[in-house]
């Protein structure tokens, strides 16, 4: 048995917003599990809001949170907390001297906490809104599972040195930036342990910057034709578009299917 880790937007699907795999996915998928190997998904995505895309999707297997939370036959293992908490206190005292708008979550629900009416204004989105507690107080936290800080596109690090020891990626049409995990291959090794199965039965597929944690050298990578360059050029092997058969090419390419 080997263990496959699929990304979701562009990989699984065409891209963020289409739930709807494509048919000759689907059947690649059904003969791939049908040979007895374990399929997941991996994705960046909170379990909360990861949970639906995986029942809608056809998985009961899920890395979510960036790779700090697994899920393993429907069933949350558990999420870890970003790894610097302090770093998180340091970045609020960073954005409150300098008027900058931020939000966090520290549990796995659908609403961010801010002390910012303007993070609410600025951010406020259907999938996740904003909480607003003026005296909201970071610090009696003890820990932390992502942040959120209003910046406009420039230089973020300059401007806030704490981000230089966490984790943060700005996405695609995104007024604001995101503080936390990327990293896949954590909750990969996690299903790893949990089934006592060894790495180089891992097969990962992926098309973005935030898939560069799974492709190890020890895994088989597998990059869309549509991945980004910087991924392509670390797979062991590129494959079709996601809308061209793009994952049954590469399970045939392979001979995990007919």
């Amino acid at each position: 048995m080997a263990y496959f880790f699929f990304d979701i937007d562009g990989t699984l699907i065409p891209g963020t917003g289409n739930h709807e795999v494509p048919a000759d996915t689907r059947l690649a998928l059904k003969q791939l599990e049908a040979e007895g190997n374990f399929l997941a998904i991996a994705t960046g995505r909170e379990h909360c809001l990861a949970v639906p895309e995986m029942e809608q999707l056809g998985f009961r297997n899920m890395v979510s949170d960036g790779g700090y939370g697994v899920t393993v036959d429907g069933e949350l293992l558990g999420i870890d907390p970003l790894d610097d908490t302090q770093a998180c206190f340091e970045l609020a005292r960073e954005c409150d001297a300098q008027g900058i708008p931020w939000a966090y979550d520290s549990d796995d629900i659908l609403e961010r906490l801010t002390a910012s009416q303007l993070f609410h204004d600025l951010t406020d989105a259907p999938f996740q809104s904003s909480v607003v507690i003026p005296d909201l107080d970071i610090t009696r936290e003890d820990h932390v599972n992502r942040m959120f800080v209003a910046i406009g596109e420039g230089r973020e690090e300059e401007t806030l040195p704490a981000l230089r020891s966490l984790p943060w990626m700005r996405y695609g049409g995104a007024n604001y930036i995101y503080i936390e995990p990327m990293d896949k291959a954590r909750g990969i090794r996690r299903i790893l342990e949990h089934f006592d199965a060894e790495g180089e039965d891992v097969v990962v597929f992926g098309d973005s910057l935030n898939d560069m944690s799974m492709f190890l050298p020890e895994w088989t990578r597998v990059a869309m034709g549509n991945a980004c360059e910087e991924l392509k050029r670390k797979a062991s092997f590129v494959t079709t578009a996601v809308d061209d058969d793009g994952i049954g090419v590469a399970l045939r390419h392979y001979g995990w299917i007919q």
